[in-house]
């Protein structure tokens, strides 16, 4: 199979962040830059949906419910059953940050661009994540408090705060803004799609610095974080399995099964690690080395299955237009 350069890039990503990790004032800065990505990003979105599309998303609540049971409830069942796996192949503190990883809510920036990618319906991937984002609050810090035996819990007013001006506020300006700009974006789509890709890349170089920098790589052993990653492309296995042919089973569309696979099996790092450094305290860098792995597992494996599907989406599309074709210079020579 051909080497995908959208994955060599990810890997090139994470290999700059090991090498030259953003570090003092260079990480404030790339913070910041992640932030204004992901709120670029979804103005763009904003601009690129017209009204009544986002409402179409906005009412396809059977895929919503669909994608919060995922996110919340089967991921959780397999961090508990993954339980049995201490203290053989995880540790006790892996399998705390493995268990807090089933907790957290599904990605929203990345879902929507694998999804844009393979075709899929993006204003139910956009609902999809943000309702996730907004359940995410309360439900990843009760569930953290009751499965780990924490006492924090509980969610702030500013995290509330920053998903409504990172992900909502971007996304209905750009909404607004659409009766002006809606042409420009339609016009340049290719080229401002490379802010979807660029802006996961930022992302992951962000996120995968401040593990670096911490310096939690030197707190596992080699055997044991081989053994978490097995574990975790394990879950993933399952979860894109259960997403992809769950929603066959449940009769939704194809362009909905994207959605759903890609909302679905997912989880935000952006989201993880803050409500880590409040539920874990000191432990919050090892607690998160778990997600930070399946984050960057997800949006590897994510991406060969976005262009698969794109390919499988060009090839049936391919036959329909020919054939319509063929029927419309039928249809003429006859007239004529």
């Amino acid at each position: 199979m051909p080497i995908d350069p959208y994955i060599l890039l990810l890997l090139g990503t994470v290999g700059l962040a090991a090498l030259l990790p953003a570090r003092g004032p260079a990480a404030d800065v790339a913070s910041g830059a992640s932030t204004a990505a992901v709120a670029l990003l979804f103005f763009l979105y904003g601009a690129r949906l017209s009204t009544r599309e986002a409402l179409d998303g906005l009412r396809h609540w059977r895929l919503h419910v669909t994608v919060l049971a995922c996110t919340f409830l089967v991921f959780p069942l397999l961090g508990l059953a993954a339980r049995g796996l201490v203290p053989v192949i995880l540790t006790h503190p892996l399998y705390q940050g493995l268990l807090f990883l089933t907790l957290v809510p599904s990605t929203v920036q990345s879902s929507i661009a694998f999804t844009s990618m393979a075709r899929g319906n993006v204003p139910a991937a956009i609902c999809a994540g943000s309702f996730s984002s907004l359940v995410g609050i309360v439900a990843t810090p009760l569930l953290a408090a009751s499965l780990l035996g924490g006492s924090g819990g509980g969610f702030s007013a500013d995290s509330l705060l920053k998903i409504v001006l990172h992900l909502l506020v971007p996304f209905l300006a750009g909404q607004l803004l659409r009766r002006w700009i809606g042409g420009f974006v339609t016009r340049h789509k290719k080229v401002l799609g490379l802010v979807d890709r660029g802006s996961i890349l930022l992302v992951v170089y962000t996120a995968f610095s401040v593990g670096v920098v911490q310096g939690i790589w030197h707190q596992v052993s080699p055997a044991r974080l081989g053994g978490l990653v097995v574990v975790e492309a394990v879950v993933l296995a399952v979860m894109l399995l259960l997403t992809w042919y769950g929603g066959k089973a449940l009769r939704f569309g194809r362009e909905d099964r994207i959605a759903i696979q890609f909302a679905g099996s997912k989880k935000s790092l952006a989201a993880g690690l803050p409500m880590a450094s409040v539920l874990f305290g000191a432990q919050a860098a090892l607690a998160v080395l778990p997600l930070m792995l399946f984050h960057q597992m997800q949006l590897i494996v994510c991406a060969v299955i976005a262009k698969r599907r794109a390919r499988e989406a060009a090839e049936v599309s391919a036959p329909q237009s020919a054939a319509a074709t063929r029927t419309a210079v039928g249809t003429g020579t006859r007239s004529g």
